[in-house]
């Protein structure tokens, strides 16, 4: 499975084709899903272009992209810097339960965040799907210290900027006795060799304007068409070897 990381914290003005508003994120979606994705990530944003976690604005993005790919699953960010008191995040995720058609399908929780596991337990309640976002090992061990919450759909293996794919596989080690899907994934500077990586072990990815803004070659990309185009291309050449 190759998840699409639609726009991410970056700042509108980072690339021309970065998708904001509910409708550019649409649109983005619907070509995607035309390639075959079926699962997405995204920031919500409101007006100004800011990251939010409030329910109408979640609602809002979520709702529109749902009528473009009604199929699909969609997932968004509780990140901490979006809403840095733990209580009040929670909060705001907790009011997720009565969005009807506009609650995401899933939500990424970063493990090492003040209040994660209130988030987690605030999601669940809410009827919102885990992803558990691992950024390094202190983060990979309170997680197996703590168990999986219930509602975990997948463990997101993060390897940060500057990471190898010896990091990866040390991560990988650490979380194997949770026994949860994992989808491994770099940023920037190393997402295209740690994909390569989750692609050869057979693990779930990701790619999208939030994790890299070029192409496997160094050049600035077009879109996240074009990045999904190029991390197909990885796939179907590892299923020939």
């Amino acid at each position: 499975m190759i998840q699409v990381c639609l726009n991410g914290a970056r700042a509108p003005e980072s690339h021309p084709a970065l998708p904001v508003t509910p409708q550019q994120l649409a649109a983005d979606a619907a070509v995607l899903h035309e390639l075959g994705v079926k699962h997405f990530h995204l920031h919500p944003r409101d007006v100004a272009g800011r990251e939010v976690l409030a329910g109408p604005e979640v609602a809002t993005a979520v709702a529109v992209i749902r009528a473009a790919v009604p199929h699909a699953e969609l997932g968004v960010t509780t990140a901490a810097w979006v809403q840095p008191d733990p209580v009040r995040r929670a909060e705001l995720v907790a009011g997720w339960a009565g969005l009807a058609a506009g609650r995401p399908d899933v939500a990424s929780v970063n493990v090492h965040e003040d209040g994660w596991l209130d988030v987690a337990h605030a999601l669940r309640a809410a009827g919102v799907g885990l992803e558990l976002g691992v950024f390094h090992e202190d983060a990979a061990r309170t997680l197996v210290a703590a168990g999986l919450p219930d509602g975990t759909r997948r463990v997101l293996a993060e390897v940060q900027p500057g990471g190898t794919t010896a990091e990866a596989d040390a991560l990988l080690r650490l979380l194997a006795p949770l026994g949860a899907p994992i989808l491994l994934h770099g940023e920037d500077d190393n997402a295209w060799s740690v994909l390569d990586h989750a692609v050869r072990l057979g693990l779930d990815t990701r790619i999208g304007l939030e994790d890299t803004l070029h192409n496997p070659d160094g050049t600035l990309t077009r879109d996240n068409v074009q990045l999904v185009t190029h991390a197909q291309r990885v796939v179907r050449a590892n299923a020939v070897r």
